[in-house]
């Protein structure tokens, strides 16, 4: 897929939207928070699943980061005390005000992960990014502020991302998101998504293992560590 942003720096750039797109933009994301469930739920499966499978025993405080219009709560089965703990962060105003509406009771709170928010550090003893990693210009920075808040001495930093660039990814997106966006709008998709998957794997391992260890990871939807026939990959780690 063509870029239209400069892939030798951070933050990577983009060119301004327009008006009408900024409001696709925004439209679209949370758009596609509600079908995938409905029309594509063996891939939302293995997202929520993966992370929740992974939980370090006993763990005490959760930080999802795009947290989006919280379907990932859907899966967990948080005792009463960890449920007071967890807390959710998004970017977009309209997916947290979405999410306060069907998750009443949590803290859900608009921020931006490239950027220090206002935690202490070491607050987390589980971080959660499910496809968010792949959406950030900035993700040296985001990946420094999530070390900062993840405990050192137990805590885990769970995700999920998405193989992007490979065969299977990009026959998946042509007759999933691709399709819908261009019925719902009449307008190409590239415009969108080349906003929007903007890190690579290999970019994103990268940067991570910076500040973090690999604990494990796995690929889906074929167990093999082969990006090309791949959709997403799940992984675990640790702070350094």
């Amino acid at each position: 897929m063509t870029k239209n942003y400069n892939i030798n720096k951070w933050p990577k750039t983009f060119p301004p939207l327009s008006d009408e797109r900024e409001k696709i933009n925004h439209d679209f994301v949370l758009h596609w928070h509600e079908i995938l469930p409905k029309k594509y739920g063996i891939i939302d499966e293995f997202n929520h699943r993966y992370v929740v499978k992974n939980a370090p025993k006993n763990f005490r405080k959760t930080l999802e980061i795009g947290a989006g219009t919280g379907e990932h709560l859907k899966y967990e089965r948080l005792t009463q005390s960890q449920k007071d703990n967890y807390f959710a962060v998004d970017i977009r105003s309209n997916m947290i005000n979405e999410f306060k509406i069907q998750n009443p009771g949590i803290h859900a709170i608009v921020a931006d992960c490239q950027e220090k928010m206002d935690f202490d550090s070491e607050s987390f003893d589980r971080i959660l990014a499910i496809h968010v990693l792949e959406h950030l210009p900035n993700l040296p920075a985001a990946i420094r502020e999530i070390h900062r808040l993840c405990c050192k001495d137990n805590g885990i930093l769970s995700i999920v991302i998405p193989c992007e660039g490979s065969i299977a990814y990009s026959i998946a997106r042509k007759l999933s998101a691709q399709r819908i966006f261009e019925a719902r709008y009449k307008q190409p998709y590239k415009w969108f998504i080349e906003r929007e998957h903007i890190n690579l794997p290999n970019e994103i391992f990268e940067e991570l293992l910076n500040h973090f260890e690999l604990i494990d990871s796995t690929y889906f939807p074929i167990p093999l560590k082969i990006r090309m026939l791949n959709l997403c990959i799940g992984a675990n780690l640790k702070p350094k």
